[in-house]
């Protein structure tokens, strides 16, 4: 039951510490959450709130999520995720209200979930790290091939799930325990310790790590 946030990768940059360190902090704009829907165990199975993240035309969307925003009395939303929360906190949130940035606090451990940026049709050498092959000593036509992929007569060809040239990037992906180092409370900005998935100006989801919640517990 991790509560969280949708926001926005505004980009990277720098912080520097009292002792002069520098350190790489990307930026993610979390301001302007709306609560859209709560869903409560006797109508839906299961206690949640979904929120809605930025501004969407009303030409873009559909007429029942025009009505579903106007139920709410919030404005068209971009982007809508869930958030699971316990029964106990259901009624400390109402329809419309804006949830901020001060959810997390300096020094949170959080997990950042986006997807990762697409780099189309790539060899094995670039997608899976694989070594290349000699440059020179009679190599004149295999510096960037996989070499061997199967045997011979027995078992006469190639295993599923074997590592070969595909699709890069572009998948969903998260970045666990990453500290959050600054808070911009008015410009609801979260600096954040690190890279995370995703480009410039992406959606990303971020939550309370999972992992320092089970060690507290």
């Amino acid at each position: 039951m991790q509560k969280g946030l949708i926001g926005k990768k505004i980009g990277m940059t720098r912080i520097f510490t009292d002792n002069g360190d520098s350190l790489p902090v990307t930026l993610i704009d979390v301001s302007n959450n709306r609560v859209s829907q709560i869903k409560t165990k006797e109508v839906d199975g299961y206690t949640a709130i979904q929120l809605t993240y930025g501004l969407q035309k009303a030409h873009r969307i559909t007429k029942a999520k025009i009505g579903h925003f106007t139920k709410a009395k919030i404005e068209i939303g971009r982007i809508s995720r869930e958030f699971p929360i316990v029964a106990e906190d259901i009624q400390n949130y109402q329809l419309g209200t804006k949830l901020e940035v001060s959810l997390f606090n300096v020094g949170d451990n959080i997990d950042v979930s986006g997807n990762s940026i697409g780099k189309g049709y790539a060899g094995t050498i670039k997608k899976h790290n694989f070594s290349s092959n000699r440059a020179s000593h009679g190599n004149s036509k295999s510096h960037r091939v996989p070499g061997s992929i199967s045997m011979a007569q027995d078992p006469g060809r190639v295993f599923s799930r074997k590592k070969m040239t595909g699709r890069l990037g572009g998948e969903r992906c998260t970045i666990q325990n990453l500290e959050v180092l600054r808070i911009d409370e008015k410009k609801g900005l979260l600096f954040v310790k690190g890279s995370i998935p995703g480009h410039t100006n992406s959606i990303v989801f971020v939550k309370k790590s999972v992992k320092c919640e089970v060690i507290r517990k």
